[in-house]
């Protein structure tokens, strides 16, 4: 399975007891979702490789309990600690109305209710304090922060953002 094709779900955080459970911490708002899985898929070296899960739990708010098979002590646990965990992207839960996922909206553009069209994103800045889409006008590429009052409608259909940001803000990058 390639990354391309997976999004990333967690990272396992710590081991849970000495037969090789552990825990992993989900990045979701919803994690009783992820609770019934039958597998994932570890990143091992830049691969990623299928594990069977045996039994899990919810543990601790976004936290789950695995018990993967084939691991079932602390040295096998070791082995996997740190590892970022994907799953295929068909398992995504489809988001509706303005909730969009991140990979989702690359590519859409991006249309100012004020300004008019400003560009294409190009992709998301999710390192800073506050997400930024990054957006590419030509050779100028323009910051939008991606807060819910600037978003007023995702439309899929024809891959386009609609935004409402301060007057001024999208010519401090064209000027």
């Amino acid at each position: 399975m390639r990354k391309e094709d997976c999004f990333y779900l967690g990272s396992i955080v710590r081991k849970h007891s000495f037969r090789g459970e552990v825990v992993i911490k989900l990045d979701t708002d919803e994690p009783e979702i992820y609770q019934g899985m039958e597998s994932i898929f570890v990143d091992l070296g830049n691969n990623l490789i299928p594990f069977f899960i045996e039994k899990s739990s919810l543990h601790k708010g976004n936290q789950l309990r695995v018990q993967f098979e084939g691991i079932h002590s602390e040295e096998d646990a070791d082995a996997i600690l740190k590892s970022g965990i994907y799953l295929p992207l068909d398992l995504l839960p489809k988001l509706t109305g303005n909730q969009f996922y991140f990979h989702e909206v690359i590519g859409f553009t991006i249309v100012d209710k004020n300004f008019g069209e400003v560009g294409v994103l190009e992709s998301i800045n999710d390192k800073a304090a506050q997400p930024l889409f990054e957006i590419k006008r030509g050779e100028v590429e323009i910051f939008i922060p991606m807060i819910d009052d600037f978003i007023k409608k995702i439309d899929r259909e024809h891959q386009q953002i609609l935004v409402e940001t301060p007057a001024g803000l999208i010519d401090l990058y064209i000027e």
